[in-house]
C-alpha cells in the first residue's frame, strides 16, 4: 500500500508527534522529519512581518538529532513534561514536494512539582512529503507561537 498524503494521514503524523513528544520519545520524534528538513520556533508576530529569526531552529534531521543529545547529556532545566492537544490539520495547496498543511495546537506543560500551565498555543505550518521509503515525513515544520511572550524554558520542542 502507497503512502498518501491526504487530511486522515496527516492527522495520524500529528498524533504521533505529538505523542513522542509527551512520551519523552525524542530520538523517534527527529525520525518523523526528512533528513534535509526546517524545524522552526517563532511568534505569530515575527511570521506575519516575515522576520524568520526563531526562538528554536534546525535545518536537518542532524540538526534536531544533536538538540536531542544536547537535552539529554548537556543541558540543565528542571524536568517537565508537555501534554498536547492537536486540532484537525487542513491540507493548504500542493508544493513541488507534497503538501503544505496547517494545524492548530495547545501544549500544556506539567512541572515536576505538578504545577500545570497552558504554555503554548498556536499552529503547525508543514510541508508533508512523501519520502523515499513510501514514508510520510515532515520537510518542513514552522511552529508559530501565538503569544511574543515565551518563557525562557523552551527546552523541548513543541
Amino acid at each position: 500500500m502507497s503512502a498518501v498524503i491526504d487530511t486522515a494521514s496527516a492527522l495520524a503524523l500529528n498524533a504521533y508527534c505529538a505523542r513522542c513528544i509527551d512520551n519523552d520519545e525524542l530520538e523517534a520524534w527527529t525520525q518523523l522529519f526528512t533528513e534535509q528538513c526546517e524545524y522552526r520556533v517563532t511568534t505569530a508576530d515575527n511570521h506575519a512581518q516575515g522576520m524568520e529569526a526563531s526562538l528554536i531552529y534546525a535545518d536537518s534531521r542532524a540538526m534536531l538529532n544533536d538538540r536531542v543529545l544536547s537535552l539529554r547529556t548537556a543541558n540543565v532545566y528542571e524536568k517537565q513534561r508537555y501534554r498536547h492537544l492537536v486540532g484537525l490539520p487542513v491540507l493548504l495547496g500542493e508544493t513541488q514536494r507534497g503538501q503544505h498543511s496547517e494545524t492548530p495546537f495547545l501544549v500544556v506543560r506539567v512541572m515536576r512539582g505538578g504545577e500545570t500551565m497552558i504554555f503554548a498555543t498556536g499552529r503547525y505550518l508543514d510541508e508533508l512529503v512523501i519520502d523515499g521509503t513510501d514514508t510520510l515525513r515532515l520537510a518542513s515544520r514552522v511552529v508559530v507561537c501565538d503569544s511574543h511572550n515565551t518563557d525562557t524554558l523552551l527546552a523541548i520542542p513543541l
